[in-house]
């Protein structure tokens, strides 16, 4: 048996769920989960998750794929369909910071992420003996203004082949939009802060400065726009009068842990669907 999931969008009219159900069970399949959300139900916008297992022998991928796209074209939806066993290819992207890289590798080791590392780049050489423990490829590749466009053409050779997303794990770097649309995969960023508040350097410090009670981390995808891209996850945890900047922060590195963490997870879950600026986050 092979497990997969369908992420599906269109607009929104009766029967969709009812149709992908019926398709999963004429080729012998079971759903395991099913999640579906709209925006309005008269024509809103609908998402569908629904993950289910079959038997490709009795009906082989490609067939099921194609049978499928006459079945979405039909309600005019776009879909992608996903193969729980095919572990998506992440690669890594770091600073000087370690906490979010740590926690990364951590759970990766222990099984709480299901994915594939092949690499590790960094713009600093201080973390490669830490890489060298997890017997993960590491890429040092640093970067000045200067050099900042053929840093970025030997990083779309390393990565554009062989992953299918980037984490950038306090990656201080701000990625150029040529890189991103050459590279044209998803990438995820944690900002250290809860955006929109706070954008940019230094967001532990802003928010000392303007007395908030609360502070957060949000984990999302990049585009373009510097800290604009569509939100996965954010935590946030509160503060008081009595703490200061440094106090933010050393609170802060864990709400970004757990923010990039959830939102690496629920990627590579495939429980994620982009809708202009906004996700939809399965459960």
């Amino acid at each position: 048996m092979e497990t997969a999931v369908f992420l599906i969008q269109c607009r929104d009219k009766r029967g969709i769920v009812a149709k992908v159900s019926e398709f999963i069970f004429r080729y012998n399949g079971n759903i395991i989960h099913s999640d579906q959300h709209t925006t309005d139900p008269e024509n809103g916008q609908f998402f569908m998750r629904v993950e289910f297992c079959f038997d490709p022998e009795f009906v082989p991928c490609r067939h099921l794929e194609d049978e499928f796209a006459i079945l979405a074209k039909s309600f005019n939806a776009q879909w992608q369909i996903h193969y729980t066993a095919r572990r998506l290819r992440m690669g890594i992207l770091f600073s000087k910071q370690d906490h979010c890289l740590v926690d990364i590798l951590y759970q990766w080791k222990s099984g709480e992420l299901m994915v594939d590392i092949p690499f590790i780049i960094s713009n600093h050489d201080s973390l490669h003996d830490c890489v060298d423990q997890y017997k993960i490829p590491f890429h040092y590749l640093p970067v000045s203004s200067e050099t900042k466009k053929n840093q970025e053409r030997e990083l779309l050779s390393i990565v554009k082949e062989s992953t299918d997303f980037l984490v950038l794990a306090r990656y201080m770097q701000v990625l150029t939009a040529e890189f991103i649309n050459d590279y044209n995969k998803p990438i995820i960023n944690i900002h250290h802060s809860f955006l929109p508040s706070f954008k940019g350097a230094n967001p532990y410090r802003q928010a000392y400065e303007r007395g908030v009670k609360v502070i957060g981390a949000t984990a999302h995808y990049i585009t373009g726009e510097l800290d604009e891209g569509p939100i996965i996850e954010q935590t946030v945890d509160r503060v008081t009068h009595k703490e200061n900047a440094d106090a933010m922060m050393r609170k802060g590195k864990k709400l970004e842990q757990i923010s990039l963490t959830n939102a690496i997870r629920a990627h590579s879950e495939f429980r994620v669907l982009r809708f202009e600026n906004k996700t939809i986050v399965f459960n």
